[in-house]
């Protein structure tokens, strides 16, 4: 998603997805379990996101689409981020996507609502919304993540201009992560990610552990790396 690459993101899932769909329909495939995105925003991010979904389930193969807000672990870009930019800077400019609603969800639970799907029948085949038992901001994210480091939260001084393509180059200098991706990152943070419909979760016997522990185990994660 737009490291290194001139050509539109979006366009390259489509075609991947559909590709993907028609092998899975002439091998017999019966089911496709993919992860997508919260939030119906207008972002291209999480559009591409919904329109990868569409494409997998075009060829008939049933589709357990599972949508989830920020996913704590070392292999989340959304998460390197914010890990980042919290461990680099004592005080931050920040924009107005700070204090958008977000649910964030551990990534050893996101792997255990993966697994558990194959176990699952045909009701499976439909949208299944996933989230961490907290609701929080993004800048509330933040300060569970310096709690969670042994740090002071950073001070945060809200600037409402700061575009999203700003946001990304000065998350491009601050951070590791590529300025490609980090724009179209940054453009779906405006939206929230939150759980409307918990019906899916309760199709499975799994307790979503809290942000605190979820947060602590990503931070271990990427102090080993």
């Amino acid at each position: 998603m737009g490291r290194g690459r001139s050509e539109d993101f979006a366009a390259a899932d489509r075609t991947a997805a559909l590709n993907f769909a028609d092998a899975a329909a002439d091998s017999g495939v019966e089911r496709i379990i993919y992860l997508g995105g919260l939030g119906e925003g207008t972002s291209e991010h999480l559009r591409s996101r919904h329109e990868t979904a569409e494409a997998l389930a075009s060829t008939g193969v049933g589709l357990t689409y599972f949508r989830a807000a920020v996913v704590l672990g070392a292999g989340s870009e959304s998460f390197q981020t914010v890990y980042y930019l919290v461990r680099r800077l004592p005080a931050m400019v920040t924009p107005r996507w700070t204090t958008t609603r977000t649910q964030p969800i551990s990534i050893d639970d996101v792997v255990e609502y993966l697994a558990a799907a194959a176990e699952l029948g045909p009701e499976a085949n439909r949208v299944i919304e996933i989230g961490g038992p907290d609701l929080t901001t993004y800048g509330g994210m933040m300060d569970e993540m310096a709690n969670a480091m042994g740090r002071r939260p950073p001070v945060r001084i809200r600037v409402p201009l700061l575009t999203p393509r700003l946001s990304s180059l000065w998350i491009g200098l601050v951070t590791p992560v590529d300025t490609g991706v980090a724009r179209p990152l940054v453009e779906g943070l405006s939206t929230e990610t939150v759980v409307t419909d918990p019906s899916g979760m309760e199709m499975f016997d799994i307790q979503p552990i809290g942000m605190e522990e979820a947060m602590s185990r990503a931070i271990a994660e990427m102090n080993e790396a």
